[in-house]
């Protein structure tokens, strides 16, 4: 991306936001006792805490937001997708954040970095957090919130990879799950490409890059906030520095017809939402899993939207609506 001085100093004030108020922003990845904080915004509170939660030998890190003072009976944890972690879904800035959005509405939420990822501990082999292993990452952590809240159904989100390592989660460890969100569904491969790195060099230029662009290659800024775009970038290199685990790209970058999303082993009901510009979706395929789906699901497009309609200015009211109507049935 090429910056302006004035680009530069936004930039500068939003890692400084990120770092000095957004919580979560510790580089420990796990405290001894959840560490609570009270975060205020114009209208709502929202205490933040964070979980100490280990597997494998490897602290992972589970945080949860919640409106302050309330002890909510619903709850819902959020999964990343490859390259970025949990820090995605907090674009702390006007209405975006989706995480306050469904705090709002009444939720504790959750979110997990997989190994490797965000605020989790460093794993020495990138490949090792494939698929499976975060699948079994995503049931330590829904196993844990069961036993701080005692509710015995959780339901869950997951993004891009997260809904390849969701699904394998709900298929393998269904006891406990609620309802299934998955957005932008990579339900096979996004093509044969010879994954060799371990692990994959973040640049800044590639935490921006699911952002549409007009046709001379600049963000489009009726679709995106400018604002939007920093944060996202910014927090990325914050969270997830230079580098990231390669296993989940190794598994998703396969031919286009082989399946990565099985739905004959879940029972939940599953929300299926994803936009009608998205690059990395096989539309075709999209079309002829209604009938695969378990019983309570649906399928939701919101036109014009990418990748990112969750926080895309014309899409992210939209995209809140059809998740909350979803999760309210």
């Amino acid at each position: 991306m090429q910056k302006t001085a004035a680009s530069l100093i936004l930039t500068a004030v939003m890692i400084f936001s990120t770092a000095s108020f957004l919580p979560g922003c510790s580089t420990n990845a796990v405290s001894l006792e959840p560490e609570q904080n009270v975060v205020q915004n114009a209208d709502f509170s929202y205490s933040y805490m964070d979980y100490p939660l280990e597997r494998n030998g490897i602290s992972l890190h589970l945080d949860c937001i919640k409106k302050n003072g309330v002890n909510p009976d619903k709850n819902i944890i959020l999964i990343h997708g490859v390259t970025y972690s949990s820090h995605e879904f907090d674009i702390n800035y006007e209405d975006y954040s989706l995480v306050r959005f469904l705090a709002r509405e009444g939720y504790a939420v959750w979110r997990l970095d997989i190994a490797g990822f965000g605020q989790s501990g460093e794993v020495t082999d990138g490949f090792m957090p494939d698929s499976d292993y975060a699948a079994e990452d995503i049931n330590a952590a829904v196993r844990k919130i069961v036993e701080i809240t005692g509710q015995n159904r959780i339901d869950v989100l997951g993004w891009s990879w997260g809904t390849v390592t969701v699904s394998r989660f709900a298929s393998r460890h269904g006891e406990h799950v609620g309802k299934i969100i998955l957005y932008a569904p990579i339900l096979s491969g996004v093509g044969q490409y010879d994954v060799k790195d371990p692990f994959h060099h973040n640049t800044w230029e590639h935490a921006t890059d699911d952002f549409q662009k007009t046709k001379d290659g600049s963000f489009d800024l009726n679709i995106t906030d400018p604002v939007v775009i920093e944060m996202l970038a910014s927090g990325s290199w914050h969270y997830d520095r230079e580098s990231s685990p390669n296993g989940g790209r190794r598994d998703i970058c396969v031919p286009e017809d082989k399946r990565l999303i099985d739905f004959s082993g879940i029972e939940a009901p599953v929300l299926v939402i994803y936009g009608g510009k998205d690059p990395y979706l096989n539309y075709e395929l999209l079309g002829r899993i209604s009938g695969e789906l378990p019983a309570g699901s649906e399928m939701q497009m919101i036109d014009g939207a990418s990748h990112v309609a969750y926080i895309e200015k014309p899409y992210y009211r939209k995209f809140q609506r059809m998740l909350i109507e979803f999760l309210r049935k």
